[in-house]
């Protein structure tokens, strides 16, 4: 979940306790059905990560026998993990040592070494990686990963750093940090429109669930082009991002709509127990008077 994700919104609303609370074990998600681990996991985004996770679930029910493997090569041949998540894992639950490289252990490493190297590219991860194994305490790797990491959170922090009360600071070769550390120039975002029809019919509504791509198996408002609704009247719009987009959604009114197919009349009953996208929940919520609408 903190991959993609802050700490805040995972253990402050509660996604954490809510996922444990519904599978409290390898077994029972790796028996989830697609609607019930999507509709879990939803709010989070990048449900990828949760289909991973299933899927880790099962190689270990299958491969394990129900046990999360304790070799640090398993664990990386688990659908889903890399080499930070396998290093994170190792250390703090079994106190293995391993190395792990994450954005503060990153930020850490870049300015005690005076790293002026993009970041992101694959040379300075490895030279990153090699830092993080060379320092490791072999002896204690739990509590120096976790060290590490909560140095990057409190002192050695993202813009100006807390030199003055850093305890590493006389190890630092930086001379200027705040300027450290340096990251290939971001994907400039592009924008998009999204046309969509919000169409009710005896107590239904229409939508689609999606067969492929990052919203697969989540329910969405029928989509159009922008030629077939340009006459149409609208109804809602709001923007939301994905990834390196800017998206900007029109809901439009139901004006001569043509049912496509794999288009379904849901209840609207049941609506609350889809997994949909949240600009499309709540889209659907403002044009049915259900909440403020969000320009």
């Amino acid at each position: 979940m903190l991959q993609q994700t802050q700490i805040a919104t995972v253990l402050g609303r509660g996604f954490y306790a809510r996922f444990l609370e519904r599978f409290p074990d390898t077994q029972t998600l790796a028996a989830a059905e697609d609607d019930v681990l999507l509709k879990t996991w939803e709010g989070l985004g990048y449900y990828r990560r949760a289909r991973m996770l299933r899927e880790a679930a099962r190689v270990v029910e299958s491969d394990h026998g129900g046990k999360f493997p304790q070799d640090h090569r398993a664990v990386l041949d688990l659908p889903g993990v890399g080499r930070y998540t396998a290093g994170a894992v190792m250390s703090f639950a079994f106190d293995e040592a391993q190395p792990l490289v994450d954005g503060n252990v990153a930020r850490v490493l870049s300015r005690l070494m005076d790293f002026s190297d993009e970041i992101d590219g694959g040379k300075a991860q490895k030279q990153l990686w090699a830092w993080a194994e060379a320092l490791l305490d072999q002896e204690y790797p739990r509590l120096h990963n976790s060290a590490l990491m909560e140095l990057g959170q409190t002192h050695c922090r993202n813009g100006q750093p807390d030199c003055l009360e850093c305890p590493v600071s006389k190890f630092c070769r930086s001379q200027n940090p705040a300027e450290l550390p340096k990251k290939s120039k971001r994907v400039k975002t592009t924008a998009v429109d999204e046309h969509v029809v919000f169409a009710e019919r005896s107590g239904g509504v229409l939508l689609k669930k999606l067969e492929k791509g990052r919203r697969e198996g989540m329910w969405r408002l029928p989509e159009r082009t922008a030629e077939e609704v340009k006459e149409w009247e609208l109804l809602h719009q709001r923007k939301y991002g994905i990834t390196r987009y800017r998206v900007t959604l029109h809901v439009h009114s139901d004006e001569g709509l043509k049912v496509d197919e794999g288009e379904v009349w849901q209840p609207i009953d049941k609506i609350p127990d889809l997994v949909m996208p949240p600009a499309d929940r709540a889209a659907l919520a403002a044009v049915m008077g259900d909440g403020e609408e969000i320009a």
